[in-house]
């Protein structure tokens, strides 16, 4: 199995998955024309990847690639209508760098409270002024607005509430019995989570219905001079409503993630919003501790493992939900050569699509059972001619659901 990663991942990755009978090869720093450049040269079976954007071209570079990891939780990196076309799994590794993010999330939040960069900034210039700078309003018995309840979500507010504030959380899957045991208020939309709220933290993924999402509405919910921190996805918040926000409304804000981010590790950079007096910026740094960086490779190898034994590909995000299947049909066999050929080929003729495919060995290897799923209905000639063969001990089938 030829395994490309191309990004920087913590050496246990390479190790573990040599051990597991890998043949690994590691370009960090791969993108754009050269990682398609690579993959068409390499055919490897599985691409990992961190931050680098996997394209449709890429997919299609490598016939061999049948798995792409994403080495953290989002996905909107990997094109995946176009792995999926391909029948390509795309898996990630959700939780893994939680706690590392929460961690950074809580940090922006006393920083942007108790101005620390600023604190820093004037000493090594020479002032001293601690009369400026003891004007802060602490975070105990605050409330934080969290928006999103996933794994990271759920580590920020338990350190929140650590920190003695109180938490009114928005979620889509939040319901009252899960508020109360994570001891936060329920909202019913971001807007009333906002609402009053003298900070609020962005957890969400980004998808079509997030983008742009904490926006004006829920800016302007906030208590004047409220903290807003994300570490999430730029493209949640609105940056023209944030813009205004801190401008009209005295918003101070820590961010970790920024709509024109370089490319790779290093490079220029220049969005405008840095600029902002009230903007503290980190380098999307949020997963980056070397106990998360384990813990996702720990799951990387994992995934990769579980393909390598044709086992179920863990947090594969682009199976289908539902098949089109309106059949399933039941052939029990015996376990020779030719057996399930024969009846995939009686299938054929009959132009039945068959949408997903079991087979069950029984002990001893005598026998086996197969579930076939397919697209229409195999009617009682098609039936006759699978048990036509003496291999077959019985088939049957019936409509799903």
């Amino acid at each position: 199995m030829r395994v490309l990663i191309a990004d920087r991942l913590s050496p246990l990755v390479s190790a573990r998955l040599a051990e597991a009978g890998a043949r690994v090869a590691q370009r960090p720093g791969l993108a754009g024309d050269a990682l398609t450049a690579r993959l068409a040269e390499a055919d490897p079976e599985v691409l990992v990847v961190r931050g680098t954007r996997v394209t449709a071209a890429d997919v299609a570079a490598a016939p061999s690639l049948s798995l792409v990891v994403r080495a953290g939780a989002g996905v909107n990196t990997i094109d995946l209508a176009a792995a999926s076309a391909r029948g390509v799994y795309v898996a990630n590794c959700p939780g893994k760098n939680a706690a590392a993010v929460a961690e950074l999330t809580l940090g922006h939040l006393v920083s942007l409270d108790r101005r620390l960069v600023d604190n820093a900034v004037a000493l090594r210039e020479g002032r001293w002024d601690k009369k400026g700078f003891s004007a802060a309003r602490g975070l105990r018995g605050r409330t934080l607005a969290v928006l999103g309840c996933g794994s990271i979500g759920r580590e920020v507010i338990a350190r929140a509430r650590a920190f003695g504030m109180r938490v009114v959380a928005w979620s889509r899957s939040l319901d009252e019995a899960t508020a109360g045991a994570l001891g936060v208020a329920r909202a019913a939309s971001p807007e009333e989570a906002a609402r009053g709220a003298d900070a609020l933290t962005v957890h969400l993924p980004l998808a079509g219905d997030t983008r742009g999402l904490v926006g004006d509405a829920v800016l302007g919910a906030l208590n004047p001079g409220a903290l807003l921190v994300n570490t999430a996805r730029a493209e949640v918040v609105d940056g023209d409503a944030l813009l205004r926000a801190i401008r009209e409304r005295g918003l101070r804000v820590g961010l970790d993630v920024f709509a024109r981010e370089p490319t790779g590790g290093e490079g220029s950079f220049d969005d405008p919003i840095v600029a902002e007096a009230g903007v503290y910026g980190t380098h999307h740094i949020g997963a980056s501790t070397a106990e998360a960086e384990e813990a996702v490779g720990e799951e990387v190898v994992r995934i990769v493992v579980a393909y390598r034994r044709g086992e179920a590909i863990p947090n594969c995000v682009n199976l289908a939900e539902s098949s089109p299947a309106t059949h399933m049909l039941v052939v029990r066999h015996a376990d020779r050569v030719g057996v399930l050929a024969g009846v995939l080929d009686v299938l054929r003729q009959a132009g039945l699509n068959v949408q997903e495919m079991q087979n069950i060995v029984f002990s001893g290897a005598e026998a086996a059972c197969a579930r076939i799923a397919l697209v229409g209905e195999p009617g009682a000639e098609v039936l006759a001619r699978i048990r036509s063969d003496e291999r077959v001990f019985a088939a049957a089938a019936s409509p799903v659901g």
